[in-house]
């Protein structure tokens, strides 16, 4: 089946008991898109990135990516079709350097390989994947603290360390749970550049983020969730003036202050 779209989510709904998180959802991105989802608090953005993911089923709808329904699949299933993510709240082993992390990570060098294809197999996959993880630690900025414990970095340093997991995976679908939330504006910095590298080399991601400047610098293109439902789908710079947004974010239509002028709000972007 041949698509134009990277990823295809259509009618998509889940609950929790009788908490309806997701309604109907669907939306598409067409591939090296890089689009915001955004939302208040409790709007469902979590959850639907973990039912693309495969951390939560759907209890409706079809997931699709790059034509192939992949919601039956399984988290470890999904990275292998090729979409990779990151956690808002990366925790890091204490007796792992952050190379070690970053090798553990990858899916070319672990024992299945020397099992199946003998020790110089393994000896090359292994020789592979030290070689990526070094490039993308160099990438991200990453390579000074290479072999401090991965738990004792800077929390940016750990949202760096998450996307090179994520990325050990060779995935060409990067899924970022609020990758610039507690970061020191210097790595935040670091973070839009890597993420426009990344996204000049055609890979397509996907960002929920509260951050509006952020989303400014790096989207394309933002969905908006509320309540389980999308209320826009649209360009950063449309968000201010939409309507439905404003309702979603602020309650009701933006005051109107003397003379009929409108305020322009401030969107202060919640967790998921």
């Amino acid at each position: 089946m041949t698509t134009p779209y990277a990823l295809q989510v259509d009618s998509v709904a889940k609950a929790f008991g009788g908490n309806r998180v997701l309604e109907k959802v669907g939306f598409s991105i067409r591939p090296g898109e890089i689009v915001g989802l955004l939302g208040p608090n409790g709007s469902g953005k979590s959850t639907l990135l973990n039912t693309i993911t495969g951390f939560e089923s759907i209890d409706a709808g079809t997931v699709r990516f790059e034509g192939r329904r992949i919601d039956s699949l399984n988290a470890h299933r999904i990275v292998q079709a090729g979409i990779a993510r990151t956690f808002q709240l990366p925790s890091m082993p204490r007796k792992m350097s952050v190379a070690e992390v970053a090798m553990a990570a990858s899916t070319e060098h672990h024992g299945v390989w020397e099992n199946l294809f003998g020790s110089r197999a393994a000896g090359l996959a292994e020789t592979r994947a030290r070689a990526r993880a070094g490039a993308l630690m160099d990438q991200l900025l990453l390579t000074p603290v290479r072999d401090l414990s991965a738990a004792a970095i800077s929390g940016g340093q750990k949202k760096l360390l998450g996307i090179v997991c994520a990325l050990m995976a060779q995935p060409r679908m990067l899924m970022l749970d609020e990758p610039t939330a507690g970061v020191h504006p210097n790595l935040r910095s670091d973070i839009v550049r890597a993420l426009q590298r990344l996204n000049d080399a055609g890979m397509t991601i996907v960002i929920v983020e509260h951050d509006m400047h952020f989303i400014r610098e790096v989207c394309h293109r933002c969905i908006v969730l509320d309540r389980g439902h999308i209320v826009a789908d649209c360009r950063p710079d449309e968000l201010a003036s939409n309507e439905r947004v404003l309702q979603a974010y602020l309650g009701g239509a933006a005051a109107k202050p003397a003379g009929g002028a409108t305020a322009t709000p401030v969107l202060r972007m919640g967790a998921a």
